[in-house]
Parts: C-alpha cells; structure tokens; sequence
C-alpha cells in the first residue's frame, strides 16, 4: 500500500440529491454569459461609434482641405481624435474583460491557446484578468488626460506649474507601473 492510499480517505458514494445539486453548482458557471454577452456587445457598440467617430473627422479633414468648406478644424481634430482613441480603448476593456470572464468561468478559448500566454485574451487567474483590465484602463486615464490638456487654456503662471506637476506624476506613476511589469 503506497504512503498516498494511507492517507486519503476512500470515497464515499454520493447521493442522487448531493449529484444534481453539485451538478447544479457547477453548471451556475454560466450565470457568468449574463457578463460576458453584454461586454461583447458594448465593445461591439463602442468600436463602431469610434469608427464613425473617426470616419466624421477624416470627412471634415477632406472637407476643408479638399473642398475648403466646413469649419476650421484645427481647435478640434486632436480632441476628437483623442476622443475616439479614448472609445475604442474603452471597448478593448469591455472586450478583454468578457473573453477573460468566459475563460476563466465557462472555458478555454481554443484558439487563444494557440499565443502566447502574454496575449490579452490569455488570462489564468482572476488577478491577471484585473491586471490586464487595469492596465488599459490607465491606458484610457491617460489618454483622458491628454484631451483635457489639449483643451486648457491658462489663465496663470501657477496653471502652467498645475499641469507640469500633473505630467510628472502622470509620468512617475507609468514608471512605477513599468516597474512591476518588468518580469513579464
């Protein structure tokens, strides 16, 4: 008898009831789809308003460059650039976060097992889901602040010192944010 059979209780035979209810248990898993469907669909929704988004200023662009007609859209093309960039980051978290949320509860993407394990999709725990979800979300922060700076106007010399204090941190917490990703 090996030192493992010594210690392991036998089995115990189970019953019907304790079967359908632990059956029960592990099919709730697909309670998760009530999140996973939606965030599909939103990120569906947001690719598609950044592309019109972009499809808009690539037309006021023609627009007044081809045409010479239209506004002048020097005040506004970054922050709508910026803007759909912002979208579409969004819908990658959405994205992320509904694939991420069926592997880990429902299961295994095939084909995300074919790349990498540092593919987005390929996600292990519910830690490095966050991770992952976390990361763009900076991402999307930081692109957020970009179009708030386009848009300031300083009325100040102290407003001037406001933003480069809020670029050196914004660029100490990306730096730190490397830091514990460097491994990977």
């Amino acid at each position: 008898m090996s030192e493992q059979d010594k210690t392991t209780p036998p089995a115990r035979p189970q019953g019907k009831l304790e079967q359908r209810f632990e059956r029960f248990l592990w099919n709730s898993r697909f309670l998760v789809m009530a999140a996973v469907i939606p965030s599909l669909l939103g990120a569906l929704v947001l690719f598609i308003i950044g592309t019109f988004d972009i499809v808009a200023i690539l037309i006021d662009a023609a627009a007044y460059y081809l045409l010479g007609s239209g506004e002048n859209i020097h005040e506004t093309v970054v922050p709508n650039i910026v803007m759909a960039v912002d979208i579409y980051l969004i819908a990658i978290v959405l994205l992320v976060f509904g694939l991420g949320v069926y592997r880990l509860f429902v299961s295994p993407i095939e084909q995300t097992e074919d790349h990498s394990p540092r593919h987005p999709f390929n996600v292990e725990s519910f830690d490095q889901l966050k991770d992952k979800i976390a990361r763009v979300v900076i991402l999307a922060v930081i692109i957020e602040f970009f179009r708030a700076v386009v848009d300031i106007r300083f009325q100040t010399p102290l407003d001037v010192i406001y933003l480069a204090l809020s670029v050196l941190a914004l660029a100490a917490a990306i730096y730190l944010m490397s830091l514990t990703h460097k491994g990977e």
